[in-house]
């Protein structure tokens, strides 16, 4: 083997036969004639392709004319008899590269009582050992591993291995890294260790729930585990934390439902949590020190330990997690969780940086990471090795979890064919899936049209996008706090509000944002930006109390009634305020909370949402899979403006319903509404919502100031 030596130059294998040598210029001033490459076995003269200078040296391109072991060591010599060893480059990130490499097979760990087997992927490496300790935290030893086909790493222990700690070392270009296993399962407190675990001790039998036969029968409330019940009036016994928001039948002080029998009987078919596999920004053993979203990936395929009883024993916080699941089930409900596959808290210590330098990462023109997630680095996910791990990992919390959706943070980062692949994938498993994420556009150096944004949605027709047309135009511009949409009373943004009320799939010239609204997540709060009461309160700081609680009830109601699936925030029915913060990614529980208290001070407004979910959920029309359904039945109607009505026709196949008007009234004045012939019945007005009727009218009807009717016939 090849000892390592002090550089006086530098080689890189950039391409499968490309070597690039930088001499700086105060080695012999950067020149030398030939270059010959050696191994153990033999020693042949490069083929000298270019020379250019670059900063403080001078650039050799040499040509390769033999094939080499990417993995086994190489010498390259100057003509001066000096040499280097030669560093893998570039080349990890071509094509050839590549298709050389990818293999398909299960990688990470197998435990049994006898035996474990260990498998890693590391192509570039010259050495891999694995680093097994003692249950008592003291070293045992570390075990060569033998390298396999397409660069896997391979290594059985005999014997019965179940809570042992271990990492990989893995020296690549002479330079030794430990690195904790990408597809670890467990892990000791912070990720510092993986953990050997028997999965089947945590197995659940997954709840069977009825199909869910279109996204748009959705309706999805996002919360964070540690929000939902911290409040000191959640009535949860195990506060923040997996176990408490697996409590059932809790209540405040006020006797109302809250968590998660809170949600249910609100109507909401999904919880979508933020993220839960481990992540930095809280230490787990202190845990109630520290707040963090969850952004901050570090292990993907263990769930998060501060939301643990017992962060240090890697079984709990593995049931725990399942137990909250099945609970959401027996409610039920589903799960989505939130995943962040589009980057690493940390390229630089990260396991995929530490076991294959360079690949894992997306990489400028000049060799620079790229930053189009805004973190330091975006996951290159079109490459072959790493679409196979994202997808493992997805088809990992989907069968040991039974998770039943995932949200994808930045997925414009992230290429089309892997989010193609995961639709495929996880549909041939449950059908009912939902798959969502933020499509924005975003500078990362893959082609624009292989980028999962929205702009690419039609190569994407089972991926849902966050609506940000819906979002500002309703509500106004997320990034101009003072910006104030239709429901804030902005009339000029009356056409497009009709047409995101429709699905946006382009009701005139059927070239809308979206191919069909099972690709539309309607929304008008998340957990990121401002809450939609600090913005109106923010919009109308003189405005009158009542006024802008029918402002944020109007445009909630126009997320319920519209074509499409309906996003909520959770707290966004009870007006939930973080009193002004707009990024509370590491804020406190005060300003991050659930405050359950509002849930009882606004209990009607509350109950109106409830009722405008029932009506949604009782007629398909308002639930139209087809974008050729809404041309078909939906018409706006010509009002007042901005007044804004439609008419869902002919629609007796879908409810039992005939006909249904949906009226919106922005102004500050009540505004008269001509009606269809007919006798309608008034099932919604600005006091009440439900299925029932409230009152009977024909000809027209008065809508009072900033408003909400829906109006029925039945079938006849």
């Amino acid at each position: 083997m090849l000892i390592r030596i002090e550089r006086d130059f530098e080689a890189y294998l950039d391409e499968i036969s490309l070597i690039t040598i930088l001499l700086p210029y105060d080695y012999y001033e950067g020149k030398s004639a030939a270059f010959f490459i050696k191994s153990d076995e033999e020693r042949s003269q490069l083929e000298m392709l270019s020379s250019e200078p670059i900063e403080d040296f001078i650039k050799y391109s040499c040509r390769l004319d033999q094939s080499i072991d990417i993995g086994s060591e190489y010498l390259i010599e100057d003509e001066h008899g000096n040499t280097t060893d030669l560093q893998i480059g570039a080349v990890i990130r071509t094509k050839e590269f590549d298709d050389i490499f990818y293999i398909e097979r299960r990688l990470g760990f197998t435990y049994t009582k006898e035996a474990t087997s260990f498998s890693l992927w590391a192509p570039t490496a010259g050495t891999v050992k694995l680093r097994l300790f003692n249950n008592d935290g003291r070293e045992s030893e570390k075990w060569p591993m033998n390298r396999g086909e397409k660069g896997v790493w391979e290594l059985t222990i005999d014997g019965d291995l179940e809570g042992r700690k271990y990492t990989y070392l893995v020296c690549v270009n002479l330079r030794w890294q430990e690195a904790v296993d990408p597809y670890a399962v467990a892990l000791t407190p912070n990720g510092e260790h993986g953990v050997i675990v028997n999965l089947k001790k945590t197995a659940m039998t997954k709840r069977e729930l009825p199909r869910l036969s279109s996204p748009v029968d959705a309706i999805i409330y996002e919360t964070h585990i540690r929000d939902f019940t911290i409040h000191h009036d959640s009535g949860v016994s195990q506060k923040g934390l997996y176990n408490g928001a697996a409590e059932i039948n809790t209540k405040s002080s006020d006797g109302g439902l809250t968590g998660l029998s809170y949600a249910a009987d609100l109507g909401v078919t999904h919880i979508q949590f933020l993220p839960f596999h481990d992540f930095a920004g809280v230490d787990e053993v202190k845990s109630n020190n520290e707040y963090n979203w969850g952004y901050n990936p570090l292990h993907f395929n263990v769930p998060d330990g501060s939301y643990s009883t017992d962060p240090g024993d890697p079984y709990t916080r593995i049931k725990e997690l399942k137990e909250l699941i099945s609970t959401v089930h027996s409610l039920g409900l589903r799960v989505i969780t939130d995943v962040v596959y589009n980057h690493v808290y940390e390229r630089e210590s990260s396991s995929f940086e530490k076991i294959v330098p360079g690949y894992f990462f997306r990489h400028d023109a000049f060799g620079m990471p790229s930053n189009g997630t805004g973190v330091g680095n975006d996951i290159a996910s079109e490459r072959k090795m790493v679409r196979k791990f994202i997808i493992d990992s997805v088809l990992f919390w989907q069968k040991e979890y039974h998770v039943d959706g995932f949200r994808f943070d930045l997925m414009g980062i992230l290429d089309i064919e892997t989010m193609n692949l995961i639709r495929e994938k996880t549909a041939e498993i449950d059908s009912s899936i939902l798959l969502l994420g933020e499509g924005w556009e975003l500078n990362t150096p893959i082609p624009a049209g292989q980028k999962a944004s929205m702009r690419n949605q039609l190569k994407m027709p089972g991926i849902a996008h966050f609506n940000d047309k819906f979002r500002d135009r309703i509500k106004g511009s997320t990034f101009h706090l003072y910006d104030k949409g239709y429901a804030l009373g902005n009339a000029g943004y009356y056409q497009d509000a009709s047409e995101v009320i429709s699905g946006s799939i382009g009701m005139c010239d059927e070239k809308g944002l979206f191919l069909s609204p099972e690709q539309s997540i309607n929304y008008v709060e998340a957990h990121d930006n401002h809450t939609m009461w600090d913005k109106i309160t923010a919009c109308f700081q003189d405005g009158d109390e009542q006024e802008l609680k029918l402002r944020h009830r109007l445009a909630t109601v126009l997320t319920i009634l519209s074509q499409g699936v309906p996003f909520f925030h959770s707290g966004q029915e009870f007006f939930r305020t973080k009193h002004g913060v707009g990024n509370s990614y590491r804020s406190s529980n005060e300003i991050n909370q659930m405050d359950w208290s509002r849930k009882a001070q606004y209990k009607d407004h509350v109950n109106y949402i409830k009722g405008m979910i029932s009506i949604r959920q009782k007629h398909g029309a308002f639930r139209f899979s087809e974008a050729e359904d809404i041309r078909k039945h939906l018409r706006v109607l010509e009002e007042v403006k901005p007044v804004l009505g439609f008419l869902l026709h002919d629609v007796q196949e879908f409810g039992s319903w005939s006909r249904i008007l949906v009226f919106f009234n922005p102004f500050q004045n009540p505004c008269p509404a001509v009606l269809p012939e007919g006798i309608w019945s008034v099932i919604a007005n600005d006091q009440s919502a439900g299925v029932n009727e409230l009152e009977a009218v024909s000809k027209k009807i008065e809508l009072k100031p900033i408003s909400t009717y829906v109006l029925i016939q039945e079938e006849i």
